[in-house]
Order: structure tokens, then C-alpha cells, then sequence
């Protein structure tokens, strides 16, 4: 009997022992996984670093992969490089396949995702993890066309979880899939909330949840509901950096720069050093339209950063600052560097406005012709693909005009106490028409032509269909001598006008049509004429117009 208890005790001690080393490395996973959700990617990569030393297993080999892959830009292969020792641990580990199938999806390569059901096949879908990281793949790579398979993936983690208790990520991963398909099927947004609420009970951190119901909220256009739930993520941890980085997009779309910034400076404070996390925020400093910050922050990191994003970056900021020889070096470096995968439909766009800003320079016919048919074959391609990183035919024009306009230059033109009363009146309600209205007529009153410009173009914004705001546009850009853009913002009035709407409408719609006449008369005389006779049938009386017609009409 004695030795029978002796053995009992060694048995007992031995499972509570696995137990307890069980529970250790679960609390330390999450720790890592708690890291990469605040952007704290350093540390999550030494939380599993030091996971790999403890105990070089092929499923701390995955997780110091997949931190590679989760990054902001994905480093293939460093990824590559842990799973495949990953796989010298364990020739049959799942996880690690799944790795290496990420990276394959990652780089373009669409046989992975068979590849991936493959693995969850011979898996014989026992593992919730390895279902999970098989849906985290294709939420991260294969975009709407395997949200479906994700989402199967997830259900399925979910439920093989239950009994042990589902992670939170499982359930705000499901969200994030569910998400990947509101472009085509807008009803998944209440199933994409539906997962985020499952994810709350169980999340140790909930602003990470709040802020993803925050940006599903921005993502259906529901501003309100969108602000409250990330500023509930703030004030439940004010050190959560994903919630800044949320309130900066949300601060970017009613072009509250100054705003936007201070959201951005505080996520960098809260975000790690980690090299692509700052190279991150300047990127975000830069959509920001705020390019000294974005500067100096891709300065700070440049020699620290492999990846030849960096290179990217770098020409977008030249190309903003009007160098595109400089842009198109760089631009250059990064295609030549970087993986065929990752060179983008918006990467060939901004090469054919480089390619139109070389051409305005050239003095050589020939060599000006040949830009001019690059610029267009690179952006028919942008367009083709229906890439909206820039808004590419207003970037010509502004190629052509000289440049456009920024907060810089607003800021640099005249003001008076009613511009900043104003100004802080719109901040605190980026929707209030009423007061932008005020502000872009105070602008022009003042002849701060930049200032009425950026106005109005943010009264566009909120109502596009409202046409007057395209006419007053062209009308600052003609005052700030830019006559391209006032040509473009005329004409964007003419086409906005609706037919109910002409009547009411005749007198202004005249002064576009002369305007654009006048602006395009050495030019483009045939569209001048055209344009001419049709101010002068909308108001006869229009004394501009009638001498205009004559003139060129001679």
C-alpha cells in the first residue's frame, strides 16, 4: 500500500507540474500576444525570443515566425527562417506549416491557400490553434476572396475551444474576417459586432476591442458611434496605442491636422521603438498631410530598417516636396529591392505623376513625349486596378498648376479673430456646415486664397453633391493664380449641377462656363467657343461672355 501511495503522490505531483508549466506558458503567450495587439512588437518579439530559449519546441519556433508576419510590413524571411527550424523541432508540426504557407500567400502566391486547407486537413480540424493561425493567415493575406474559409477556420476554433475557454483573439480575429466583406455583403457588419462583443467578456485589455468597434463604426460611416467607442477605449487604458492611431484616422477624415497630430504624437509615445513602428507612424504622419513629422520620424529609422518600404516612403515625401527626381530615384531603389508581390497598383500610379512632373521640366521633345506616354500607361494601371491612395487626375492637374494646397500654407496666409474663432468652432465640430461655410467666406474676405481653398474642398467633402462649394474652389484658385485647378474645380461644379437644379442656377452657371472659356482659350480654342456660346445662351446680359464669344468667334 505504501509504495501504491508513493506512486499515487509522484503521479499527482507530476500532473500538477505539467499543470503548472502548461499555465506558464500560456499566461507568457498571451503576454506576447497582448504586446503585438498595443503595437508593442519589440516586446512581443522578446517575450517569444525568450520562449525559444527557454525551450527550443517547434511551437515557440511559430510564434517567433509569425511576430514577422503580424508586423506592420511583414519580414517573409526572418518568418521563414523560424518556421522552417520550427520544422527541424517537429517535421509534423501544423503550426509551423501553416507558416510557411503564410508567407507563400503573403508574397502573392494563391496555391497557399489549398496548401492551408491541406494542413487543416491532416489536422483533422482537432486543433483550435492550428485552425485559428490557419484563419489568421487568410484574414491577413488572402483578403475578401477567403474571408468565407476564415471564417469557417474561426467557427470551428471557437468551438473546439470552448471547454478550455475560447482566447478573445479567436473572436476579434472572427470580426476582423467578417469585416473583409462589407465592400460586397454590408449585413456582415453585425456579425463582425457580434464576434467583437463575444471577444469583451474575455479580453484582459478591452480597449483593444473598443477600438475595433470604434473603426467598424468608421467603416459603415457612423461617426458618432465610431468616436464614443474609441474614446471608451482611451479612458479604459489612456496607454493603448491602436486607440490613437484610431482617433488620428477618424481626425484625418474631417482634416483636423492639428488634431490628428497630437493623436499621433500620442501614439507614438504609447507604440514601441521598434524600427517599423516608427516607420509605421510616419507613415501615418505623412497621410496625415503633417511631411516634417513624417520626415523625421523615417529619418530617425532609415538606416535601421531593412525593408525597402523605407525607400517607398521616402518618394512619396520627395514627391509631396515637388522633387520627383529625387522621388523617382527612390521609387527606383524600392522596386528594384523589394519583392514583386509587394510593388502595388498605387506604386505604378505615383511612378506616372512622377513621370508627369519630370515631363513639365523637359525641354526635349522627344524625351517629354516619352514621359508623358509612361505617366499615362502607369496610371491607366493605378486606375485600372481602382486604387483610391491618391485621387490621381486631381494630382495632375495639381502637376500641372504648380502644386496644391496644405495646412502649412493656409496657416502661413492672413487671419483675423474671426478666422480663429472659426477655425476652433469647425474643430470642435468637424460636420458643422454652417460654420465651415463662415470660415471659407471668411478665408476669401480675407483673401487667404489657401485657406478658402482647403474650406471649401472640406465643405466638398461633407456634401458632395452640393455644387456651389466646386464653384467657390475654382474661384480661390483662380485668385491664388492657379488656373488648372480653378479649371478642374469649375468644371467639377458644371458636371455636379443636376438638371432639377439649372433653373435656379442660371447666373453662376454662366460665370463657370465663361471662366473656363476664358482659362482655355489659348489652348483648347474649339472647348473655349463651346463653352463661351453656352454662358452667353444661360444670361445673354453677361457682358464678359457676350465679348468673348465675339472675340473668338472672328
Amino acid at each position: 500500500m505504501k509504495d501504491i501511495m508513493n506512486l499515487s503522490k509522484k503521479i499527482t505531483l507530476g500532473v500538477a507540474a505539467a499543470f503548472l508549466s502548461s499555465f506558464a506558458f500560456a499566461q507568457t503567450l498571451q503576454e506576447g500576444i497582448a504586446n503585438a495587439d498595443s503595437h508593442k512588437y519589440a516586446a512581443a518579439r522578446q517575450v517569444f525570443n525568450d520562449m525559444v530559449t527557454k525551450s527550443a519546441t517547434a511551437e515557440n519556433y511559430f510564434y517567433l515566425g509569425n511576430s514577422f508576419l503580424t508586423q506592420f510590413e511583414p519580414n517573409f524571411e526572418k518568418a521563414t527562417e523560424n518556421f522552417n527550424k520550427g520544422m527541424m523541432a517537429d517535421k509534423k508540426s501544423y503550426l509551423n506549416r501553416v507558416g510557411l504557407a503564410s508567407v507563400k500567400l503573403g508574397k502573392g502566391d494563391k496555391s497557399a491557400v489549398t496548401e492551408i486547407q491541406n494542413i487543416v486537413k491532416d489536422s483533422k480540424e482537432k486543433d483550435a490553434e492550428v485552425l485559428y493561425r490557419a484563419a489568421e493567415a487568410l484574414t491577413l493575406f488572402g483578403g475578401a476572396q477567403t474571408a468565407d474559409l476564415a471564417i469557417e477556420y474561426l467557427n470551428k476554433a471557437v468551438e473546439r475551444s470552448a471547454k478550455n475557454g475560447t482566447p478573445a483573439n479567436y473572436y476579434y480575429t472572427l470580426g476582423d474576417a467578417y469585416r473583409l466583406k462589407l465592400t460586397t455583403s454590408p449585413q456582415v457588419a453585425g456579425a463582425a459586432m457580434t464576434a467583437y462583443e463575444k471577444a469583451l467578456p474575455t479580453a484582459k485589455n478591452k480597449a483593444s476591442v473598443y477600438t475595433r468597434i470604434g473603426t467598424l463604426w468608421m467603416q459603415a460611416q457612423q461617426w458618432q458611434q465610431a468616436k464614443q467607442n474609441i474614446d471608451r477605449a482611451i479612458s479604459i487604458d489612456p496607454t493603448y496605442a491602436p486607440a490613437y492611431k484610431a482617433k488620428a484616422g477618424y481626425s484625418i477624415k474631417y482634416q483636423q491636422n492639428a488634431v490628428a497630430t497630437q493623436d499621433l504624437i500620442n501614439y507614438a509615445k504609447y507604440a514601441d521603438e521598434d524600427a517599423n513602428t516608427q516607420l509605421e507612424i510616419s507613415k501615418l504622419f505623412f497621410t496625415n498631410e503633417d511631411y516634417a513629422n513624417s520626415k523625421t520620424y523615417l529619418d530617425k529609422v532609415f538606416d535601421k530598417v531593412d525593408d525597402p518600404i523605407k525607400y517607398k516612403l521616402r518618394a512619396y515625401l520627395l514627391y509631396a516636396d515637388g522633387d520627383y527626381a529625387g522621388a523617382k530615384t527612390a521609387m527606383d531603389t524600392f522596386i528594384s529591392k523589394a519583392d514583386k508581390s509587394r510593388v502595388l497598383p498605387a506604386d505604378q500610379g505615383l511612378e506616372g505623376l512622377l513621370a508627369a512632373g519630370l515631363a513639365e521640366k523637359e525641354k526635349d521633345a522627344t524625351k517629354k513625349a516619352a514621359l508623358l506616354a509612361e505617366s499615362q500607361q502607369k496610371l491607366a494601371i493605378a486606375k485600372a486596378a481602382k486604387d483610391e491612395t491618391m485621387k490621381w487626375d486631381d494630382e495632375l492637374v495639381k502637376i500641372k498648376g504648380g502644386g496644391g494646397v496644405n495646412q502649412a500654407a493656409v496657416d502661413a496666409g492672413p487671419t483675423n479673430p474671426q478666422i480663429e474663432g472659426l477655425k476652433k468652432m469647425v474643430a470642435a465640430n468637424p460636420q458643422d456646415t454652417d460654420a465651415l461655410f463662415k470660415l471659407a467666406n471668411a478665408y476669401q474676405e480675407a483673401k487667404n486664397w489657401n485657406g478658402a481653398i482647403m474650406s471649401w474642398q472640406k465643405m466638398s467633402g461633407l456634401l458632395p453633391d452640393w455644387a456651389p462649394a466646386y464653384y467657390s474652389t475654382g474661384y480661390a484658385y483662380q485668385q491664388a493664380g492657379q488656373s488648372e485647378l480653378a479649371k478642374s474645380a469649375y468644371e467639377k461644379f458644371i458636371s455636379t449641377i443636376k438638371p432639377s437644379e439649372m433653373e435656379a442656377n442660371k447666373e453662376i452657371l454662366s460665370y463657370a462656363y465663361f471662366a473656363v472659356a476664358y482659362l482655355v482659350k489659348e489652348n483648347d480654342p474649339i472647348k473655349a467657343k463651346d463653352y463661351a456660346a453656352k454662358s452667353v445662351q444661360l444670361n445673354p446680359t453677361y457682358q464678359d461672355a457676350v465679348n468673348l464669344n465675339k472675340q473668338l468667334n472672328k
